[in-house]
């Protein structure tokens, strides 16, 4: 840990490090953090160990890059990082740490929360839905600010209301078409999104997990499809019924 902390200053050294990684803040290279964590999860997904441990260790990078940035502002180091996660970790597992007991990850989940909860309570902040960052991608700042409101008892019985809902937020999306409505349009639309993501967090689905799934289906059957088209100029040539014709053919083989 102390070589990577080290390359790190170096990197960062206004008169012999890298030009790029001196002129860096937290907001250039917030992206890159984001898009390092979906890597990492795309690696578990893919079942690589190798890329597992070099995306975890990109991962890392980002977390030393922040750090690094922080430090030299002067207001943390790496270590108080370090430190504030232990403190967190230890706080927050009490059945480990301390003198509690839990009976099994069921009960662990609803301590987990309750002691968040607490910790929301005593920085001031009273409402369940403080604390849910805007920054996150909207999917999953979605499904927790639907779990915050489960926490109180405001959630559906189960996942065929909801079901029902999505139905519901489809036939909004197609008045809306007809109204021609451009900000009705986005309103329900955005109520479908909202919907679906409340159907797979009531299915026990990460939306966002699923959402990757169909990503990754749809990109194999499109090259599929510009394979037997014989190219991807050779697809776009080809009018939309002979696309569909070819687009029923790999559906059927996938």
């Amino acid at each position: 840990m102390n070589r990577l902390l080290g390359i790190m200053r170096q990197l960062r050294d206004p008169e012999n490090g890298c030009p790029w990684d001196v002129q860096q803040t937290f907001a250039s290279i917030a992206p890159y953090t984001i898009e390092e964590a979906y890597e990492v999860a795309d690696a578990i997904e893919r079942g690589s160990a190798g890329d597992l441990r070099d995306e975890l260790g990109d991962l890392l990078l980002q977390v030393v890059f922040h750090a690094q940035i922080a430090d030299e502002l002067g207001w943390f180091a790496f270590a108080d990082v370090e430190n504030a996660i232990s403190d967190k970790m230890e706080r927050r597992h009490p059945h480990v740490f301390g003198t509690e007991h839990v009976d099994s990850a069921e009960a662990q989940t609803v301590a987990w929360e309750v002691g968040k909860a607490a910790e929301r309570q005593a920085a001031g902040m009273t409402s369940l839905m403080d604390g849910v960052a805007p920054g996150l991608p909207e999917w999953m700042r979605a499904k927790k600010l639907q779990k915050r409101a489960a926490q109180a008892g405001f959630d559906w019985p189960g996942p065929g209301p909801v079901l029902d809902k999505v139905n519901e937020e489809c036939a909004e999306v197609r008045q809306a078409l007809a109204n021609n409505n451009v900000d009705e349009i986005e309103d329900e639309l955005g109520d479908l999104l909202f919907a679906a993501v409340n159907l797979a967090r009531q299915l026990q689905i990460d939306p966002g997990v699923a959402l990757r799934r169909a990503n990754r289906k749809f990109e194999q059957r499109f090259r599929a499809m510009e394979a037997q088209a014989g190219g991807s100029e050779a697809f776009a040539d080809l009018d939309l019924d002979a696309q569909e014709q070819l687009w029923q053919a790999v559906k059927r083989n996938t």
